[in-house]
């Protein structure tokens, strides 16, 4: 009698905790904060993946696209656009005259300073994509509904200015990200997109060269690469119509983000 009441027991704390299973899971998700980087290399292959990172694709995060055929050269365009200071329009132009789709990742700021901006980017045919209303540290955030909040609120904004719904395409402000993180976007249906390309062109105040910006982003090309630039850039926007007409004579399409999961 005491090992059948012990074994009805145990089998209620079972069904009982199943039942609480999906409550709690999150809670025991790794918050260990990452920073998002790859090594880059001047062979025009594709970066490794730390092996500390691998475990991304597990959460439907991409950094590349792998499915890619070796014939079909491509290149995604990404764009993390927080704010316009008049490049962003100078390299809407350049992508326009190239019929070439990007990826333009906004902050709620764009929406709010710059509308009309937003709205061109979705009219011509580009992804509008989440990178938060506010641009905060994400590792911080171990809060469900307050991660949530930053992606729900500006695709409600988002989706005000243009009837449009916003893609479920997120990328983590700064790269900085834990499994948390990632695990409450997927839950959310989002597709986590880093990048396999990046340089040091964020900071307004020190620009590189035209010349020595274009030379390294076209030293680092390669297949299914997906390419992240910061459309405020003063360089970026200068040399952007040369920089797509070198890539095309290289054999390069310009692909969509969603070709790397559709």
């Amino acid at each position: 009698m005491k090992h059948y009441l012990k074994g009805v027991l145990c089998l209620a704390l079972a069904l009982i905790g199943g039942l609480l299973a999906p409550a709690n899971v999150y809670a025991l998700a790794d918050t260990t904060p990452y920073n998002w980087y790859c090594k880059n290399n001047d062979t025009h292959t594709p970066p490794t993946l730390d092996s500390q990172q691998k475990w991304i694709e597990d959460y439907d995060a991409y950094y590349l696209d792998r499915s890619v055929n070796k014939n079909d050269k491509v290149i995604y365009l990404t764009f993390d656009a927080g704010y316009e200071n008049g490049n962003v329009e100078k390299i809407l132009d350049a992508l326009k005259k190239h019929n070439a789709p990007g990826a333009f990742f906004i902050l709620d700021n764009l929406i709010t300073r710059a509308p009309e901006l937003v709205k061109r980017m979705q009219a011509e045919g580009h992804l509008v994509c989440n990178h938060t209303k506010r641009h905060p540290d994400m590792t911080k955030i171990s809060d469900r509904k307050a991660f949530a909040e930053q992606l729900t609120t500006l695709a409600e904004h988002y989706k005000e200015l243009t009837g449009c719904e916003m893609p479920k395409i997120y990328r983590p402000p700064e790269g900085r990200y834990s499994k948390q993180n990632l695990e409450y976007a997927k839950s959310m249906g989002y597709k986590t997109v880093f990048w396999s390309f990046a340089y040091a062109d964020w900071d307004n105040n020190r620009q590189m060269s035209e010349e020595a910006a274009l030379k390294k982003i076209l030293a680092h090309t390669h297949n299914g690469e997906i390419m992240l630039l910061h459309p405020t850039s003063a360089t970026n926007a200068a040399i952007m119509d040369c920089l797509l007409t070198r890539l095309e004579e290289e054999g390069y399409r310009f692909g969509k983000l969603t070709e790397l999961w559709d």
